[in-house]
């Protein structure tokens, strides 16, 4: 893992999403999807999953559900359960209500808030499969109160059918009811288009591939989107009271996502990024996924040494990561000076996996520098507003005047006029 100054460090992100290859795939998978609907997906599923179906095995049948509990083991399940309900109590303190402002001249003025009517949930099962992704894709969705919410992920490459049991399961214990074992850029067209099988939605969520990224990006417009996530990441904030093994393993644990996913460590300390940077070649050797964690090293990660705490926090800022970890002796004096960051862990004990799975707060985060305007999913990501106005006579003999002169200045005559008439009319 190299070590390197503040000055010598380089921030490298790619602009172009996806190779020109790669995007004209995407764009004849999605026309066909939208044109030929299930005879395209079922062609897709066969061509690129090695999976051979028909319309009517698309659907995830209840009997299917009830086997995946067969296939976990009863911890998984208490514990799956036990994260989605701190899972919901977070999102519970962020639901907003309607609310209507009675103005003393008779108006009203106000706010509608009402839940999307169908989502669609992406759910991946590439390199690993992620039943917590799930749990914060659905969760939100349910506590904003969509009624309608359809989950995909891919049959099994090589011939299969199933479906991973634990994503199942995550699936049936967050309340989906409605699945289908179809993935890649054609099912994210299924969901924008909609299909015999597949009834569209409104909007698209959860991560993939770089093929789901830009059919995300292809049908936007179409449907709304959650965002264009990129390789994870994780920046560790840190001074010399914190202890070397618990950063390297929490760098490696992002590291194991993907080749592409990046672990950097900002220290004052040259020996804490030292040791780090020792600590993580240990560790690396004990680690099941250590291929994927070893690339994702070697070209992503970074021990960058700073003059002070004070340059590490500007690094970080820059660096708008995915999750910060905070190990300083004081990590909530710091937290003020945090200006970009999707997920912020305070201390020795909340470590990165702590959000991942279990606290409470959405894992589904800003990538690729977007925390420095992006948020994490939450339940405003699965409600629409509307704009409450009734004005009063009152209150129009009041304002039209100054309306119309607004109107007119914006040369558009027939606004202006569509005051005049009433001002003239009930003067």
């Amino acid at each position: 893992m190299k070590v390197v100054s503040a000055n010598d460090f380089q921030l490298n992100r790619e602009s172009d999403y996806g190779t020109q290859e790669q995007i004209q795939v995407v764009k004849d998978i999605v026309h066909r999807v939208r044109t030929e609907g299930d005879v395209a997906l079922l062609h897709y599923t066969e061509q690129l999953d090695r999976v051979t179906l028909t319309s009517d095995l698309l659907r995830v049948t209840q009997a299917e559900l009830k086997a995946a509990y067969d296939h976990v083991e009863p911890s998984f399940v208490k514990a799956i359960r036990a994260a989605a309900e701190n899972v919901r109590s977070f999102h519970l303190k962020q639901v907003r209500n309607s609310w209507m402002d009675l103005q003393p001249d008779g108006s009203i003025l106000g706010q509608i808030i009402r839940p999307l009517k169908r989502v669609g949930v992406y759910v991946p099962g590439g390199k690993a499969a992620y039943p917590s992704s799930v749990l914060m894709n659905v969760i939100p969705a349910q506590v904003a109160g969509v009624p309608e919410i359809v989950m995909v992920t891919p049959p099994s490459t090589g011939g299969e059918q199933g479906i991973n049991p634990y994503i199942l399961v995550a699936a049936a214990e967050a309340g989906v009811t409605e699945m289908y074992r179809v993935g890649g850029a054609q099912a994210i067209a299924a969901l924008a288009y909609g299909t015999d099988t597949i009834a569209p939605v409104d909007k698209i969520c959860g991560p993939g591939n770089i093929y789901v990224a830009l059919a995300k990006r292809e049908v936007y417009g179409t449907v709304n989107i959650d965002s264009l996530a990129g390789p994870s990441e994780i920046a560790v904030l840190a001074d010399d009271s914190a202890e070397a093994s618990y950063i390297a393993s929490d760098l490696l644990s992002q590291a194991e996502h993907d080749e592409l996913a990046s672990a950097i460590l900002v220290t004052s300390s040259r020996k804490l990024g030292e040791a780090v940077a020792a600590e993580v070649e240990r560790q690396l050797e004990q680690l099941p996924r250590r291929d994927i964690a070893r690339a994702s090293i070697d070209s992503y990660g970074a021990v960058i040494i700073t003059e002070s705490l004070r340059e590490g926090i500007d690094v970080i800022n820059r660096l708008a990561p995915e999750h910060l970890e905070i190990m300083t002796e004081e990590p909530m004096a710091i937290v003020g000076s945090i200006e970009n960051a999707g997920a912020i862990f305070l201390g020795p004990y909340s470590s990165e996996p702590v959000g991942d799975y279990f606290a409470g707060p959405n894992h589904i985060i800003p990538t690729n520098g977007t925390a420095r305007f992006g948020s994490p999913v939450d339940v405003d990501d699965f409600i629409k507003k509307s704009s409450l106005i009734y004005y009063s006579k009152e209150a129009l003999m009041r304002d039209g005047e100054q309306i119309m002169e607004l109107a007119r200045r914006e040369g558009l005559e027939g606004h202006a006029r569509a005051i005049a008439i009433r001002l003239e009319q009930e003067s």
